[in-house]
Parts: C-alpha cells; sequence; structure tokens
C-alpha cells in the first residue's frame, strides 16, 4: 500500500494505480456505511434499498492485487542485492505497523471501557498479542480475524510480505518464479489439508491474489504496454464480471473468492498499470482522487470510527427516509475521508518517516 509520494514515483506513472486503490477503499467505507443506514431504517421501521449488484468487499480483493504489483515494482531495485531482505523488511513494518498499532489499541480501549458499544466482550491477553503481532486465529463468532475485524487484510498483506523477502536474495525472474510457485503450492495445501488456524488461513487460495499482482508487476518491469482500447476492454469486462458476483463459482470451495473476485480485480489493476509511460497532466478530480488513494490505508483503519458514531448520532436523532438515510452515507464517507486525511498527514506520515529511520539500514 505504498503511496507514490513515498516510494519516488513520479504520480504521471502511478495515477490510475492511485485512483483504484481511492475507489477499493470507498467501496469498502462504503459497504460499511450502507450496513449502518440499513440497521437505521430497521430501528425506524422503515426500509433502505441498496445497490447490492456490485460487491463492494471485492475492493479488498482489489487492495490485495495492487500489493502485489507494487512489491514488485517498487522492489525492483532490491532482488539480489545484499541486505535488501532487511531493507525491504524495514520498509513494510514502518509502512503497516504504526497505524495499525494505533487503530488496534483505540478498538481495544474502546473495548475494554464500553463492551457493549461494539458488542464484543473483553479479549483474551493471548488474543491481543497475536493481533499486535498479526497472528491469525479463529474469534468468538468463528472467524480468523484479530481484535479490530479490518485486520484480517493485513494478517494476509504481512504474510505476504515475508514470503516476498524470502525471495528477494534471487535475481528478479527466478525470485518471481519462484514466489509464485510458493502462493500455488500454498493454496494446493490449503485445498487439500485441514489444516488448524493460523496454517489454515495462510494457505486459503485468496494468497493467489497477490500472485496475480505481482505478475502485472512482472509484466510492467518487462516492458508490457497495452493500448487504451484493451485496456478498456479489460476494464469493462471485469466490472461486468463483478457485477455477476459469482461468488458461488467454486462451491464451498476456498477457491471461490479468488476466481470470483480475484480475477476481476486482476483485469482491473493490469488495465490501470499497463498503460504507456508518458507524462500525465492529471485533471483536478483525477489529482483528488489520486490523493485519496495516497490516504487509503488511512481509510481502510479510521472509516469504523467515523461512520459507527455518526450512527449513533443518526439514531438518536431518528434519522429516517431513504432521502436522510442517504444523507447520512454521503456524510459518513465525506467525514470518513476528511479523517483519514488528518490521520494521513498528523500521525501516519511523520509515525512512519520515524520508524523507517530507526529500522533501514544506514546508507554509506
Amino acid at each position: 500500500m505504498e503511496p507514490w509520494h513515498a516510494c519516488g514515483i513520479p504520480l504521471s506513472k502511478l495515477v490510475h494505480i492511485q485512483l483504484l486503490r481511492a475507489l477499493a477503499a470507498l467501496s469498502v467505507a462504503f459497504l460499511h456505511a450502507q450496513h449502518d443506514a440499513v440497521l437505521l431504517a430497521q430501528r425506524a421501521g422503515t426500509s433502505l434499498a441498496v445497490p447490492d449488484r456490485l460487491p463492494w468487499m471485492a475492493g479488498v480483493d482489489v487492495f490485495f492485487v495492487i500489493s502485489g504489483f507494487i512489491m514488485v515494482y517498487t522492489s525492483r531495485d532490491l532482488f539480489g542485492q545484499p541486505g535488501a531482505q532487511r531493507v525491504f523488511l524495514a520498509r513494510r513494518i514502518a509502512r503497516i505497523v504504526p497505524l495499525y498499532w494505533a487503530a488496534t489499541t483505540l478498538y481495544l480501549g474502546v473495548a475494554l471501557a464500553a463492551p457493549s458499544l461494539l458488542n464484543s466482550g473483553r479479549p483474551q491477553a493471548w488474543q491481543v498479542a497475536a493481533s499486535y503481532l498479526f497472528v491469525p486465529y479463529r474469534s468468538a463468532d468463528g472467524l480468523a480475524q484479530p481484535i479490530l475485524s479490518l485486520g484480517w487484510t493485513l494478517n494476509y498483506e504481512m504474510f505476504f510480505y515475508v514470503l516476498f523477502a524470502g525471495v528477494l536474495v534471487l535475481r528478479t525472474g527466478q525470485a518471481l518464479r519462484t514466489l509464485l510457485a510458493l502462493l500455488a503450492g500454498l493454496s494446493i495445501l490449503g485445498l487439500a489439508s485441514g489444516f488448524p488456524q493460523p496454517w489454515a488461513f495462510w494457505t486459503n487460495p485468496v494468497v493467489l491474489e497477490f500472485g496475480f499482482g505481482a505478475v502485472i508487476g512482472w509484466m510492467r518491469l518487462s516492458g508490457v504496454v497495452l493500448d487504451r482500447p484493451t485496456r478498456l476492454c479489460l476494464g469493462l469486462g471485469a466490472l461486468g464480471y463483478l457485477a455477476a458476483n459469482l461468488i458461488g463459482i467454486g462451491g464451498s470451495s476456498e477457491l471461490a473468492r479468488p476466481l470470483a473476485w480475484g480475477l476481476p480485480a486482476a483485469f482491473i489493476v493490469a488495465a490501470a498499470a499497463l498503460g504507456p509511460a508518458r507524462p500525465l497532466d492529471p485533471s483536478g478530480v483525477t489529482r483528488l482522487g489520486a490523493r485519496v488513494g495516497d490516504v487509503s490505508y488511512a481509510l481502510y483503519l479510521v472509516h469504523p470510527f467515523v461512520i459507527r458514531p455518526l450512527a449513533e448520532i443518526a439514531g438518536r436523532m431518528g434519522v429516517s427516509g431513504p432521502v436522510a438515510l442517504w444523507g447520512f452515507i454521503a456524510i459518513a464517507l465525506c467525514g470518513a475521508v476528511l479523517a483519514s486525511f488528518a490521520v494521513h498527514l498528523w500521525f501516519e506520515r511523520p509515525a512512519t518517516a520515524w520508524l523507517r529511520r530507526r529500522l533501514e539500514p544506514s546508507r554509506p
């Protein structure tokens, strides 16, 4: 989830990826705001029709594919270099840990002080430790997720980073072939075996989505460029694929998600990433979207802390009716975006820079 300015990558080269990051984070936030709006309608004895043709949660799958792409693209000078593993892991830890730990700590504080607000019990000490260390475990509701439930995606991210760091000792082509073989092998093991947690989590075929992104990154590094009609067809075809919402394509198999959501996510990312590398003069709207992409990590983690209190306020005000409820959704999303910019500027960026200076090896 590395922002373009933190990678030293010109906006003109990754602006479409940044726009995708913004849309992916907003789709998850929209899903949660929509859910709270439906609950508000039910409390008021009414109903709210919501758009459910697109699987909004597939924004997570777009993030996974983008992550695989970004890791390959931004690490192109690290493959086969001495000390590359340490540099890579230092950057990823500095990028992911501060904000996630802060959000987890805030959530934990609320859970301990007022568990009724979250409908959750007090977590045990080992669950707290596992959450901070990105180790998946099965929660009381049967799902493999940490205290801050959104962190399940970061458990996958950190696992992928460990695998990626492991292959950095190899040259680019060999490293990526090895990485893809590892992801495929883990997926096959997960399908063939009934592993307990955390092994069941780490061998879930959803890890293939990082591989999809890695392939796209490899294509970009190899100079593959798709013309505009091809990219347009990829993007539109992927949206149609998502709209079909074929989550049952794999039956009860864990392959369902990467097949139904991961593949179209890969097509969308390919359409965004494999265009010609030429200078762009993005419009104001495009620049704003790219800036939202910069804060997409903060938006992903922060939005529940904005949407839920606003939903409580709306409920006490007796908000009901489609116009008022859609107004709540709009205000909730705007509030989440504004809060994300504040968190990004005043906490995420300085905390990331501070930790990176202390973790990354000094250069002569």
